[in-house]
């Protein structure tokens, strides 16, 4: 693979990138790892990573749009080194510069309507893969164009593509080169007068001082032609590295049917921004080792374009999960604090937990289950027994551990009456507890530990149950004692 030139851009502090969104959905996992390569190549070099929103389309862009990718950027951390460029407020500058290659001779106007040249493309031979435009109007005498231009009569202005071929070294991809016969006559300025894609982005690089573009595979078409026309406005074009897409796990390109692809979607979901960084760092992109864990810093300090895989990396929904959970796994409760309180809110609000538990509870609770939860909201919603006395238990743990036994509802009437002498209600003690019942009893004390957890979570998995009693505390875990034998002398009724 060719790596960009950077040495002495680096020396010099020029090292300019950008991402340029349109503003007319939400901001994808595509997009976003555009920025972050191009945030990480940026301040790698020690250079400046801009964002430029392309909002030209006025039918398609949105405010709300416009809001949703500059709250993404900022939730991640890349927010842009200087002020976001609006394309649409430069049109006046892209109109210019298709003036002045009018002047220079490398553009001329286009009077064909679209009807007409709709008419000579099915006139065009069969075997014609792609139509490109017969240059009819580069053919005018200035005598003809005076008059048209004397009528009033609307016209485009194309870039006049010269003979010869385009060459280019794509930061991935290697040497790329292209015969100027297969380059249409490409159009600048449409009738209305607007500017198109292809002239705001060449005039918007250049006058941004972008040194290098870092985007994504789809735009290797276009190269060619902007190239083309940096050269016809005297400008020295920037280096290219074109990244190649981001798939499902079917191999096909990642698209709403895999799931979750809006960064917005991640987010609300609860992923982590650490997690996000981390993982799509790492998507088609490898240090030179096969680690999972990496984080922002040593992502800036190892980035570099030959790291960049020339294939399609795989988006991995369930392993984005699962590092969600390692970064979890790994926090501290200081770490989150502040959400963890607004979640338990949230909670209470739709009747996931009976009560909003203080700070001292929700640490307690973080300290036993965070290395069991994917999300943060987990706490609350798979570990709601923690804050919610149990109002079912599992089915299949009755069976087993509940009416399998008849001697279950003394044995938790005798804990009861344990639990409640015990003066330090600590691990210690209820494990001595339980393990001295087991031997006078002579059962394993598995016939102790399940039915009590069946009893203080309705559930026959979790933590520890001594650390887990520990936390819940006498009053709940006798409590939920009580409620459990009534539970069973119930059913064993019916």
């Amino acid at each position: 693979m060719a790596e960009l030139k950077t040495n002495k851009l680096k020396s010099q502090g020029e090292v300019r990138v950008r991402f340029a969104p349109s503003p007319t959905g939400d901001l994808h996992v595509g997009g976003v790892r555009t920025a972050l390569f191009n945030y990480f190549f940026a301040k790698h070099y020690g250079g400046n990573y801009l964002l430029r929103i392309e909002d030209t389309d006025e039918k398609r862009s949105t405010p709300e749009a416009i809001k949703v990718i500059l709250n993404g950027l900022e939730w991640l951390g890349i927010s842009p080194d200087e002020e976001p460029v609006f394309q649409s407020k430069r049109i006046n500058n892209h109109i210019a510069a298709a003036n002045k290659l009018l002047e220079n001779g490398s553009a001329y106007r286009c009077f064909c309507t679209p009807e007409e040249i709709a008419k000579r493309r099915e006139a065009a031979p069969v075997d014609n893969k792609m139509y490109m435009y017969d240059r009819h109007c580069l053919k005018l005498s200035p005598e003809e164009i005076e008059a048209k231009l004397s009528n009033n009569e609307s016209f485009a202005i194309r870039l006049k593509i010269p003979d010869g071929e385009v060459a280019f070294t794509d930061g991935v991809h290697g040497e790329i080169k292209v015969s100027c016969q297969e380059i249409d006559d490409l159009v600048l300025l449409r009738r209305n007068g607007t500017p198109t894609y292809m002239l705001a982005v060449v005039v918007d690089d250049a006058d941004m001082k972008i040194s290098h573009i870092i985007r994504g595979d789809d735009h290797i078409s276009n190269t060619p032609k902007q190239i083309l026309l940096y050269k016809a406005l005297g400008f020295k074009h920037p280096e290219f590295a074109h990244l190649p897409l981001i798939l499902g796990p079917d191999k096909k390109r990642l698209s709403k049917r895999h799931g979750a692809v809006s960064i917005t979607s991640y987010n609300e979901e609860g992923y982590l921004v650490e997690t996000m960084i981390n993982y799509i760092g790492l998507l088609g992109w490898s240090p030179g080792d096969d680690r999972d864990f990496i984080c922002r810093q040593e992502l800036i300090d190892l980035f570099n374009i030959s790291g960049i895989q020339s294939k399609g990396a795989v988006f991995d929904e369930k392993k984005l999960r699962w590092l969600n959970g390692q970064y979890i796994g790994n926090a501290s409760y200081a770490d989150h604090a502040e959400q963890l309180k607004l979640y338990a809110e949230s909670a209470f609000e739709n009747g996931i937990i009976d009560y909003i538990p203080d700070s001292i509870k929700i640490e307690d609770a973080w300290n036993l289950l965070h290395n069991r939860i994917y999300f943060l909201k987990d706490l609350f919603n798979d570990g709601n027994y923690m804050f919610k006395d149990p109002v079912s238990y599992d089915v299949k743990g009755t069976r087993k551990h509940f009416f399998n036994d008849d001697d279950v509802i003394k044995r938790l009437n005798v804990l009861i009456d344990d639990f409640n002498l015990l003066e330090n209600f600590d691990i210690e003690s209820i494990e001595n507890v339980i393990r001295t019942r087991s031997d006078e009893w002579e059962v394993s004390a598995g016939k102790l530990i399940h039915p009590l957890r069946l009893a203080c979570s309705g559930l026959t998995g979790g933590p520890g149950l001594f650390e887990m009693l520990e936390v819940l505390r006498k009053e709940t875990v006798i409590r939920r004692l009580e409620n459990a034998v009534k539970w069973i002398e119930t059913n064993k009724k019916q």
